[in-house]
């Protein structure tokens, strides 16, 4: 017979609303009662009936994480941080890949409308294919990265100034040749579009003419993908001055590049990424990128989903994390 939460409760000399309090998480219970009641668990290898606290509760004890590639490092820390974050809180977190699919969204919309999840965190790439613009009222609700949109909570990041930032760092010293990698021509993402739009503000503001030619189209944002795109660029054109890639694996892709055609970097152009993935810091040279806190932007998106959960008729919070760019080799000439 599988053990019940009673048998848990008497073994650990407890009630069985201290052994469900303990499970859930949700109420505080002392240290010393947490490690019978755990122990007990253990002993009697009990299972949570996970079904039967949903129907009491209204709630399945499931979230959902949509993000576009799954196999992307940037995906893996975010995803990485949030379900640390989730099950810190009780939470288990299903995990979705949405690429340039909007119906996946939307099937996600509808798990959650029925009840079968009880929220979604997701990461659209365009405010056209998202899934905020469904009709209806929305289900609990997060969305990060840069689509934006005043439907539903938002935790992100300021990508326009952070690009801003980037292009004129890039700039000091007098180079004018500035190239972005990452703008997208067949796939649209809101992320081109802003880090774009950050990168040629910089521009104006330098009083450097804006060359279409420097803004290298890219796809494919993946190692893979940049090193196609820019060694066809390099076939065409002069090696820019610095090169501002949209992601840190665009970065690396470039990097690997520039060294096969024997283009010292930072000496013959200068490299520098977004996102700070760890292994930019293990690139050769390391990265500069543009870095941001990861697992705070995973406890900001779960107390904006539970809280959310809680009250779903206020209105719509956005969350700015603050950034920093890091500066290291490939940008550093000494």
């Amino acid at each position: 017979m599988r053990a019940t939460v009673k048998d848990v409760a008497a073994r650990a000399g407890v009630s069985p609303k201290t052994v469900s309090n303990v499970v859930n998480g949700l109420v505080p219970v002392s240290e010393g009662t947490r490690v019978r009641v755990e122990a007990a668990i253990a002993e009697l290898d009990y299972i949570p009936n996970l079904s039967a606290r949903g129907l009491r509760n209204g709630r399945s004890g499931v979230i959902a994480l949509a993000l576009p590639d799954l196999g992307t490092p940037y995906s893996a820390e975010v995803a990485h941080h949030i379900v640390e974050v989730a099950h810190e809180q009780g939470w288990s977190v299903q995990l979705e890949e949405t690429g340039h699919d909007p119906q996946r969204e939307l099937d996600l919309v509808s798990k959650a409308r029925a009840n079968l999840i009880d929220g979604l965190i997701l990461n659209p790439v365009a405010l056209d294919e998202s899934a905020t613009r469904v009709g209806g009222n929305l289900p609990p609700m997060v969305m990060i990265g840069e689509v934006e949109q005043r439907r539903v909570d938002h935790v992100g990041v300021d990508n326009f100034n952070a690009a801003r930032e980037m292009s004129l760092a890039l700039a000091a010293g007098g180079r004018t040749r500035i190239a972005i990698l990452g703008g997208t021509e067949k796939k649209r993402t809101d992320t081109a579009s802003v880090r774009t739009s950050g990168y040629r503000q910089a521009l104006a503001e330098l009083g450097i003419a804006h060359d279409p030619r420097l803004e290298i189209p890219c796809d494919e944002w993946t190692p893979g993908g940049s090193a196609h795109a820019l060694r066809d660029y390099l076939l065409r054109n002069p090696l820019p001055q610095a090169i501002f890639c949209f992601t840190d694996s665009l970065a690396i892709g470039a990097l690997s590049v520039l060294a096969d055609a024997g283009h010292r970097v930072p000496e013959d152009v200068l490299v520098a990424g977004f996102d700070d993935i760890d292994h930019g810091k293990f690139a050769v040279p390391a990265l500069t990128t543009i870095s941001f806190d990861k697992r705070a932007l995973a406890v900001e998106v779960l107390r904006l989903l539970t809280g959310r959960m809680e009250d779903r008729r206020r209105d719509p919070v956005e969350v700015i994390l603050p950034y920093r760019l890091v500066s290291r080799a490939s940008t550093e000439i000494r």
